[in-house]
């Protein structure tokens, strides 16, 4: 475990430098077997790459013990996969942004995120780390550390200015190329690459190599792309006006379905009710007719009566 001062931070600058060339000779190798000659890879003019070098550094400050923790195999590998894919995924779209192009494109890949980034780089960033940190980290940092002190801190200055100085000339270039690019007058972004590539080749030295760094520039010129977000955001707006109208007639239908339910509960009450009417009257009927025939009934029940105790009386002795 190293502890963070002042010099730790000078050795973190030269691994982060010495990591930046390994990653810069890794991207020239690979694109010499890809297209068979020297390509001078990266955004800066040097030979190194500052987007592999910080990557280390930065897992190497989270999980490598400089913080005071120190992760194991499995944290390392996921720790380098995050850290590496933020990081790279942040370039791509500073550089898209800042100068108006698409310098590398992954939507052709498996498992891409916006084209920025992708799953098989980020695995061998994973497995990178685990590499790194459990076994260069230790052996580099005990190396440095027999160095003086005065040298650890004036190399990572002389680095630190070059780098510097770097980037603000490949800042310039690149800006020459962003004006070129939102100068086209073509009207898609194939052609405006063409057309930038090939004013590219015709330029200086220093010109062609950001060509030749990146054969696959994909131009981003700032009229296309404020096109794009304006009809971005008029097809958002439209798909809030499509919603809200869509939920709009869902609750008309969901109104006219409970007025109607309302209806024909309303029709199927009336229903019932004339139904008890007419059901009231038709007991009620019924029971004046009974009642009339029990009337008649007791009539001649009683007339029955009468005609008997006459009959009787008749027959009945009456002594003197």
């Amino acid at each position: 475990m190293l502890e963070f001062n002042m010099v730790t931070l000078c050795k973190l600058v030269l691994e982060m430098f010495v990591f930046s060339c390994a990653g810069w000779v890794m991207e020239v190798t690979l694109k010499y077997i890809q297209y068979h000659r020297f390509i001078n890879r990266g955004f800066l003019i040097g030979p190194y790459c500052p987007i592999y070098g910080s990557g280390v550094v930065a897992v190497t400050v989270f999980v490598g013990g400089i913080i005071g923790y120190e992760g194991s195999y499995v944290e390392t590998f996921f720790a380098g996969f995050l850290v590496c894919g933020i990081l790279e995924y942040f370039v791509s779209w500073y550089m898209e942004k800042m100068f108006h192009a698409r310098w590398w494109d992954y939507s052709t890949k498996p498992m891409n995120l916006n084209g920025r980034i992708w799953i098989g780089n980020l695995i061998l960033f994973g497995l990178g780390s685990v590499v790194i940190i459990k076994w260069i980290d230790p052996f580099f940092f005990q190396m440095v550390s027999t160095w003086p002190e005065g040298w650890i801190i004036a190399l990572a200055v002389a680095i630190v200015v070059l780098l510097i100085s770097d980037n603000i000339v490949s800042h310039f270039l690149m800006n020459m190329v962003k004006k070129e690019i939102d100068g086209s007058q073509a009207d898609n972004t194939e052609e405006i690459s063409n057309q930038v590539r090939l004013l590219l080749r015709d330029k200086k030295l220093l010109l062609r190599r950001i060509e030749s760094a990146y054969p696959n520039l994909q131009a981003r010129p700032k009229y296309l792309t404020e096109q794009l977000k304006a009809a971005r955001h008029e097809a958002k707006a439209l798909a809030k006006k499509t919603k809200q109208e869509l939920h709009a007639m869902s609750n008309y239908a969901k109104q006219e379905l409970s007025q109607a339910k309302a209806e024909v509960e309303k029709v199927e009450e009336s229903a019932k009710q004339e139904l008890r009417t007419e059901l009231r009257k038709r007991l009620a009927a019924n029971a004046a007719e009974r009642e009339a025939n029990a009337e008649k009934t007791r009539m001649e029940l009683n007339a029955a009566k009468e005609k008997l105790r006459a009959i009787q009386e008749k027959l009945t002795y009456h002594r003197e």
